[in-house]
């Protein structure tokens, strides 16, 4: 006898990215290691559904239904006694049937001809409906409507990454409805076949023979990526180290069998690619030293090295802010002037109140009025000065002479310098440790990167954290923003003086920190 086992909409969606990460999802889940970006997903979306209750019931008088107090059999029967009785919004209903089991994020009573029916609402937190949703709640509705509910339609809400917060706690306007009730409702016999064969694949003895691929990675990464990969022999020298190699090409090598830079034809390769395949097999460095600093020449004293922090909230939290903005909470300046001496720059508000303006009229100050302005990636930080501008326009004219001012040593690091240790990449964080071994992020203490970042400056804002636990996040803030401009000083510093020194030695001088 074949026991069937009840299957989450979460573990069916599971199913139709891969059949493998179901089964592993159902008899091995401790294996699973979701991503950094995994987890804020998830975040996000109850950070959304919190705002989606107040919006679907302003007074406050619908229900909830928690599965982890009431249990999943008292989830069933309460859903059940809601949905023939209640005249308010049901959250989070619960419903199960051939052998399936789903959980509706808005359930909405509508009446025709006195006759009650519900509108199911889905809330993403992403700002479009993708492929994927779609799956999603044909799931919830196929189990809905075989548990006996009477749907009269079907929607999915998604947040409106160009509606601004007005303030004051007011959410209106955040959701858009997209109407999905006819294709769901049609969708009902591919539903069904989906259950059937989740099942099947689920009641295996074994975890389904299926190889590593781009499901793997789509619509998001599998937390099981690691576990499917353990056995899998890696390539000395993996063909994702070249830069900019487009998937046609990769697949086209994959079905010759070549997964490593030496096999890979040479007439294939951009000049870039051909340079980092070159000195990575070679195990040498690539450095234009006169042509580096050739670049930086022209721009004199004094130089400041400009760096931002930046924070996205799904559901905006400041006045005048869109969903999904990103606003810069913090800024490190470095400034060296023509005599060596280098001096130090930082803001960081935790207040929790919008620290833009603050931020803008600082960072006018601190930059003066000329001399070159450095960044590393001037995708960055001009864009958000832009954006400061445009927020605040009696202090646009002095934000965007700012950014006139600013020159990328990015292109300069990708055209004039590569190490092996790089693997193709040029982010600052490849880049650092190659050019100056001695300053590394691994020595920060709790933030490092700028995910940590976010997540700190998250906590520190929130009116719950103490004074000792914010003065210690504000120390590991100002650190790490610290090293990201300094790091840069000392990569224009390599880039502009080392031709002049003997043996490519740095210079000297009394300003290093």
């Amino acid at each position: 006898m074949t026991i069937m086992h009840p299957l989450s909409k979460s573990k069916l969606l599971a199913y139709r990215q891969c059949p493998k990460r179901l089964w592993l999802e159902v008899h091995q889940p401790a294996l699973r290691e979701d991503s950094a970006a995994t987890q804020a997903r998830f975040q996000a979306g109850y950070q959304v559904g919190d705002i989606a209750k107040r919006i679907y019931d302003p007074e406050g008088k619908g229900a909830i239904i928690d599965v982890e107090t009431e249990g999943f059999d008292g989830a069933f029967v309460r859903t059940a006694k809601l949905l023939a009785d209640s005249r308010w919004p049901v959250f989070e209903a619960a419903f199960r049937a051939n052998g399936a089991l789903a959980f509706a994020d808005v359930m909405l009573p509508e009446f025709e001809n006195g006759q009650r029916m519900w509108k199911m609402v889905e809330v993403k937190s992403s700002t479009s409906v993708k492929d994927y949703h779609r799956d999603d709640i044909a799931v919830q509705t196929f189990v809905a409507q075989f548990a006996g509910v009477k749907l009269k339609s079907i929607a999915l809400a998604h947040i409106d990454n160009s509606w601004v917060y007005p303030g004051n706690q007011d959410y209106r306007g955040l959701l858009i409805e997209n109407d999905l009730t006819a294709e769901t409702f049609a969708r009902s016999e591919e539903v069904k076949g989906w259950i059937a064969e989740a099942q099947r694949i689920v009641a295996q003895p074994a975890e389904p023979e299926i190889a590593v691929g781009d499901q793997c990675y789509s619509p998001f990464e599998c937390g099981f990526c690691d576990y499917c990969n353990r056995d899998n022999p890696q390539p000395e020298y993996p063909i994702h180290w070249l830069p900019r190699f487009s998937a046609a090409k990769r697949e086209q090598l994959a079905e010759q069998g070549v997964d490593d830079l030496r096999g890979v034809p040479d007439d294939l390769l951009s000049e870039k690619q051909s340079l980092v395949k070159e000195h990575t097999l070679a195990n040498t460095v690539f450095f234009d030293a006169a042509g580096a600093a050739g670049d930086l020449a022209p721009y004199g004293f004094p130089g400041y090295f400009l760096d931002f922090e930046t924070i996205q909230f799904a559901v905006p939290i400041w006045k005048g802010t869109r969903p999904y903005q990103i606003i810069t909470f913090q800024f490190s300046l470095h400034t060296l002037d023509e005599s060596g001496h280098l001096s130090h720059t930082a803001f960081l508000d935790l207040s929790g109140n919008d620290p833009s303006e603050r931020l803008a009229k600082a960072l006018i100050t601190a930059c003066g009025e000329n001399g070159p302005v450095f960044v590393y990636n001037a995708a960055f930080e001009p864009t958000r000065i832009g954006e400061l501008a445009e927020r605040y326009p009696d202090l646009a004219q002095a934000l965007l002479r700012i950014n006139t001012r600013v020159v990328d040593l990015l292109p300069i690091a990708r055209s004039r310098y590569y190490h092996p240790s790089q693997q193709g990449s040029w982010s600052l964080k490849a880049v650092l440790p190659a050019v100056v071994p001695e300053l590394s992020y691994n020595n920060l203490n709790g933030v490092a990167d700028g995910g940590m970042a976010m997540d700190a400056f998250c906590e520190a804002i929130q009116p719950v954290t103490s004074e000792a636990r914010k003065n210690e996040i504000e120390k590991q803030l100002l650190a790490y923003c610290r090293l990201d401009t300094f790091a840069t000083v000392r990569l224009w510093q390599f880039f502009f003086w080392t031709q002049w020194v003997s043996g490519a030695t740095m210079i000297a001088v009394s300003w290093l920190e």
